[in-house]
């Protein structure tokens, strides 16, 4: 999961409602729910089994309907959740069933800057709750809310970051073999190459000896995870040709919600589809308020760091 994140100024709350807020710390273990009503000033915890997302919409439920009838107004529910392991999903069904989610980057969250801070799920989940009481009150500032991508343009991203992956195992299979044989003296070995199982048959240590048999098997080993890896990039990498170049066989449904915008892109000189793939889903989907915002995200803009007299980018 790996979204970028942008400052999203609070919402406008309407004068004749009323606010409960909800903070969920996800984790395999337990869901931890902190509430704040406008019945109390204290906070209140529930643990809900891991996933279970029906329960939460019960406590939800619950927490509206004592509120409307104590106050007699609308309640409007507003939750946050952390972004991580979990993904959107969560997001998606809160939304749904009229529930305003945050989706929060864990990173631009501040924490007490004491080396030894407690850290426990208790603790997160008290914090994250204030930190939308600060939000809502008008504090943008306070964290980093999570651009949430739509079902199409999350599985858009897919395709090149699985080639990505595939790419760095790829380098590591590579780095692993040639580095069996440079412990036996054998430098010119190149792994890529369209002969190399036939190559390595062939292949002697510096001092002249056939390569042990243990040796030779898990090399043999390493390049059949190899060449697995070189065929699934290979097949992704015609899909992403296939769209940047709007030449989509019949028997192939290639079906990417920003094709057009890829295959425009790929047009201009010097873009190739890897690039112009990376653009549309990684950056053209967000919205940013300026130049130094976008210069920002894309690596072009210094961070500015001054203490008494150290002063540097």
């Amino acid at each position: 999961m790996e979204a970028r994140t942008m400052s999203l100024p609070p919402a406008a709350s309407h004068d004749d409602a009323v606010r409960c807020l909800l903070a969920i710390e996800l984790s395999k273990k337990s869901w931890i729910v902190a509430v704040n009503t406008p019945l109390s000033d204290k906070i209140s915890r529930y643990t809900l089994k891991p996933c279970d997302w029906k329960e939460l919409l019960k406590l939800s439920e619950r927490i509206r309907t004592r509120v409307a009838g104590e106050l007699k107004k609308r309640v409007d529910v507003v939750s946050c959740y952390e972004a991580g392991y979990d993904g959107f999903w969560l997001h998606r069904l809160l939304e749904a069933q009229g529930i305003r989610n945050y989706v929060i980057d864990p990173a631009s969250v501040q924490v007490d800057r004491r080396a030894r801070r407690a850290k426990t799920d208790r603790v997160d989940v008290e914090r994250l709750l204030r930190s939308l009481m600060a939000y809502l009150r008008g504090e943008p500032k306070v964290w980093s809310v999570v651009r949430v991508p739509s079902v199409a343009e999350e599985d858009d991203r897919r395709l090149h970051r699985e080639r990505g992956r595939l790419i760095r195992e790829r380098i590591q299979h590579v780095n692993r073999i040639k580095g069996l044989l440079a412990i036996h003296g054998i430098y010119d070995y190149q792994p890529l190459h369209r002969d190399r199982m036939q190559r390595l048959k062939g292949l002697h240590t510096a001092d002249g000896r056939q390569l042990s048999p243990r040796l030779k098997a898990e090399i043999v080993r390493e390049l059949q995870r190899l060449e697995l890896v070189l065929g699934m990039i290979e097949t992704i990498e015609a899909e992403r040709d296939a769209i940047a170049s709007a030449k989509t066989k019949a028997k192939t449904k290639v079906e990417h919600s920003n094709a057009k915008k890829i295959q425009d892109l790929v047009k201009v000189k010097s873009i190739g589809p890897e690039f112009a793939t990376a653009l549309v889903s990684e950056v053209f989907y967000r919205s940013f308020d300026n130049r130094k915002q976008l210069a920002g995200y894309v690596g072009l803009t210094p961070s500015h760091f001054q203490s008494g007299p150290m002063c540097r980018d």
